[in-house]
């Protein structure tokens, strides 16, 4: 089975192909942009020609569904349900942080990834499989439930977790092509993709403006 994985839950955009059958896989992935709605659909065509396969050799296709920022995140669940639409195959999705964790040692670890306004989007995990979460707390404040060995979290906010976290063995992790489809459960029936904000989205209507006692009523 040949599968598309894609997730743009992170900073990253992460694409990539994983041959079930064979193991193999290939990867392209550009870290740090912002830009994801504009480089997503390039990236996965540059991908598919680098392996020398066409969207018409795709089996399935999964994508991360967070937690991650909305505008972001929305980038790759829609492009991921299109393309699934567009050739009549399956999309699974799957928790970005349970892809993470898959790269990580055996043993208990923290996942974290920024979630911007000087938070952290964060799960724990007893050898793979999430024992916590996903939340969304600032970094401080964290209030981990029970011991950990090893942590995935940003560069930059990695000081600011608790002291007691401080001194463990630190990963900067992504999901990877690998670890989303690892993580995803290819026989089974697509549930709906359901994306994990954690929290409201920063537009908000507007609130309504009090009409001007001037104006006068006027009966239609």
């Amino acid at each position: 089975m040949l599968v598309l994985a894609i997730d743009t839950s992170t900073p990253d955009l992460v694409t990539g192909l994983v041959d079930t059958t064979t193991g193999d896989t290939h990867d392209r992935v550009i870290p740090g942009t912002r830009a994801h709605n504009e480089q997503l659909t390039p990236t996965v065509r540059a991908l598919l020609a680098d392996a020398g396969v066409t969207f018409p050799d795709l089996d399935a296709v999964v994508v991360g569904c967070g937690p991650g920022p909305f505008t972001g995140l929305r980038v790759g669940m829609a492009s991921g349900a299109a393309f699934g639409d567009a050739l009549g195959i399956p999309v699974h999705g799957v928790c970005s942080h349970d892809a993470i964790a898959r790269r990580l040692p055996a043993g208990r670890a923290l996942v974290a990834t920024d979630a911007r306004r000087r938070e952290i989007y964060w799960a724990t995990y007893d050898d793979g499989v999430r024992t916590t979460g996903p939340g969304v707390d600032k970094p401080a404040e964290l209030a981990v439930p029970h011991d950990v060995d090893v942590i995935s979290v940003p560069g930059h906010l990695a000081a600011q977790l608790p002291e007691a976290l401080q001194d463990l063995p630190r990963h900067d992790l992504a999901p990877d092509a690998a670890s989303l489809v690892a993580v995803a459960d290819l026989a089974a029936t697509p549930e709906p993709l359901v994306p994990l904000y954690l929290r409201r989205p920063d537009a908000v209507p507007p609130k309504a403006v009090p009409k001007s006692p001037a104006i006068p009523e006027v009966e239609l």
